[in-house]
């Protein structure tokens, strides 16, 4: 049996790790203001950022798609970990020995399969790197070398050597106790006649990490002639490694991406070196495979979908590269981003530029990018007869679509104008006028087919808030978001999660029935039994406790939701707007009741019993008293 991870130590794990810190390693977060962060949602896929960190409660909340929860959920979900997993990959960062119960621990019997698959990448990786040192390695130094890559490159890069014997790593895994089975399922080792043999035998190695920095796989590059090997081999398929979503040197990369607002694709490993080591820290390169959607998606939340940021691809000015260049162009709409082609002169790669003319070549050689719509364009009438009217119509027909999906319409409009003197067309109003009824059938069609959410992001407006939307699921009926009672009740629960200083302890003298919204009245109950706002006035650990407090996962994603959903105030809330959504909340309940009490009286007719006909007239009176007194004197009258 699994032992059991002690209680202190996730607690002391959660506390540790700061929860803004671990979702920048995945995406670029911005102010949001009330000391909130935002960024674009890793959980869907959406143009305007909806999901919200806060940093002072410890949770993220995405309002498109309803995601939820603090750094635990977010890691578990986002990388399909267990919760042990998540645990034992927060506490290695933050330096923290865990303790197992019921029985001690035991590494290999007891941690989860994914932290072990990367345990024994990071301890392989290591030990590869330790060959490159190696009388054998020589021809791999070589090989370094003769591409201007020196022992500091490649320790910057983790850079190793798979020794050319059988079973080298895979004794040496064993020895670290990882079985054989998990070294197979990790891809490091594969079946051999008499039992598990090296997967990569006399290579460099080139060890690939993800986004957080972890290495899940490698590429190892063929070194000698009688290896009948592929010129480079990757790690097969895992559950750690997947190439469609994998991109080398992201982990380094990924900062100053978020920084510059622009990412630069090139071809292969040595080509991220080069361009690092020359001073463009943006490089990335697939490993073994195209470049495509799985790829898209890491740079897009990065990038932040900033109209302003740049995808630049590198291609070769061959035949090869160009189709390259053109497939890349395929998936241009995927970005918010302008996207551009950087062509390597003479066929030069930038590992080949670097060593032909320095450094200062390759940051050139991105800095002469052009924009890949123009390069699209001009391959597309290129293949056409211009001579003839026939040529020159269907021209017009392939390149006016490439013209109408232009982001910037100012651009647009003067590619357009371009496009006729390339052509040859004298009317250049007709081809402006094709080009804009073709962008305007692609906005429509969008508009047409997109979800109302996608609609509003499109106009630029926030995503409502939950129970303005049908609910996805088993979370129940919409609420009437029109109602006032149920917007103020929203703002005094948010207040009672995020600030309770400022509305205890009067909150704690609401009933669960002064909430007329079924979900908010489970909620304040869930506050009552974590001890109230006045116990989280002076409890840091008061939010993780009222999450505890809900009875499913529905109410524990409304606590999380409104925990992180800024206040509607522009200014930071003080004692006076406390005071407001107070009153509003109470005065609503007294409201209520007095239409209540108006129907009995109504009900009872003229031959009630006089004691109890006195007795509901009563409190109506003192209701309506009490009503009076609360819009007059406002705060002072709770």
């Amino acid at each position: 049996m699994a032992g059991r991870i002690n209680d202190d130590d996730v607690k002391a794990v959660r506390d540790a790790v700061p929860i803004d810190a671990v979702v920048s390693e995945y995406l670029q977060l911005r102010n949001a203001g009330g000391g909130n962060l935002k960024g674009l949602c890793p959980f869907h896929d959406e143009k305007s950022p909806s999901f919200h960190v806060s940093p002072a409660k410890g949770l993220y909340h995405c309002f498109g798609c309803q995601e939820g929860g603090d750094t635990v959920d977010f890691i578990m979900k986002l990388d399909h970990l267990s919760f042990a997993e998540t645990i034992e990959r927060l506490a290695s960062q933050a330096g923290i020995t865990l303790r197992y119960e019921e029985g001690g621990y035991t590494p290999g019997r007891q941690q989860g399969e994914r932290t072990r698959l990367v345990e024994a990448h990071k301890a392989a990786a290591q030990y590869y790197a330790e060959q490159l040192d190696s009388p054998e390695a020589e021809i791999a130094r070589k090989f370094l070398a003769e591409r201007g890559f020196d022992q500091a490159a490649a320790q910057h890069f983790g850079v190793g050597y798979s020794p050319a014997g059988w079973d080298h790593l895979t004794r040496f895994l064993r020895g670290r106790r990882f079985s054989d089975q998990e070294l197979i399922l990790a891809g490091l080792s594969q079946e051999g006649r008499r039992g598990p043999i090296d997967r990569f035998r006399g290579r460099l190695m080139w060890p690939i990490r993800d986004i957080a920095g972890e290495v899940v796989g490698f590429g190892a590059r063929k070194l000698r002639d009688d290896d009948n090997g592929p010129k480079y081999l990757n790690t097969p398929e895992t559950p750690i490694y997947r190439k469609s979503h994998v991109l080398y040197g992201i982990d380094l990369a990924k900062k100053e991406i978020a920084k510059t607002n622009r990412a630069v694709v090139v071809e292969g490993y040595t080509d991220v070196m080069a361009c690092h080591l020359a001073g463009v820290t943006t490089a990335i390169a697939t490993s073994g495979t195209a470049f495509g959607e799985g790829h898209i998606k890491i740079l897009r939340r990065l990038l932040m979908d900033n109209a302003g940021s740049e995808v630049v691809f590198t291609f070769d000015g061959d035949a090869a590269g160009q189709k390259a260049a053109l497939r890349a162009f395929e998936d241009d709409q995927k970005f918010a981003a302008e996207t551009s082609i950087a062509i390597t002169p003479g066929g030069m790669d930038p590992c080949d530029l670097r060593l032909a003319k320095g450094d200062q070549a390759v940051a050139d050689l991105v800095e002469s990018r052009t924009p890949l719509f123009e390069f699209a364009l001009r391959h597309v009438v290129s293949r056409h007869n211009l001579d003839t009217t026939v040529g020159r119509a269907a021209a017009l027909d392939e390149a006016a679509p490439i013209v109408a999906h232009i982001k910037n319409s100012s651009i647009q409009h003067e590619s357009a104008v371009q496009l006729a003197g390339m052509l040859g067309i004298l009317d250049t109003q007709f081809v402006v006028k094709r080009v804009s009824q073709l962008a305007r059938w692609a906005r429509e069609r969008g508009r047409d087919g997109g979800p109302d959410q996608g609609r509003q992001q499109r106009r630029g407006q926030a995503p409502a808030p939950a129970e303005a939307r049908p609910a996805p699921g088993p979370r129940g009926p919409a609420l009437n978001l029109r109602s006032p009672a149920h917007r103020v009740e929203r703002e005094l629960l948010k207040l009672a999660l995020q600030r309770p200083d400022l509305v205890s302890p009067a909150f704690d003298a609401y009933g669960a029935d002064e909430f007329t919204a079924p979900p908010y009245a489970v909620v304040r109950q869930c506050i009552e039994d974590a001890g109230g706002a006045a116990a989280g006035a002076a409890d840091q650990g008061f939010i993780p406790r009222v999450r505890e407090a809900a009875p499913d996962d529905t109410v524990r994603a409304m606590v999380t939701e409104l925990a992180v959903e800024p206040l509607h105030t522009r200014r930071d809330p003080d004692e006076a707007y406390a005071g407001v959504q107070l009153v509003a909340v109470r005065l609503a309940a007294v409201n209520h009741r007095v239409t209540e009490i108006r129907g009995t009286l109504q009900r009872l007719g003229p031959r009630a019993d006089p004691d109890h006909l006195a007795a509901v007239q009563n409190e109506l009176w003192v209701l309506q008293q009490y009503g009076q007194s609360l819009r007059e004197r406002g705060y002072a009258a709770l």
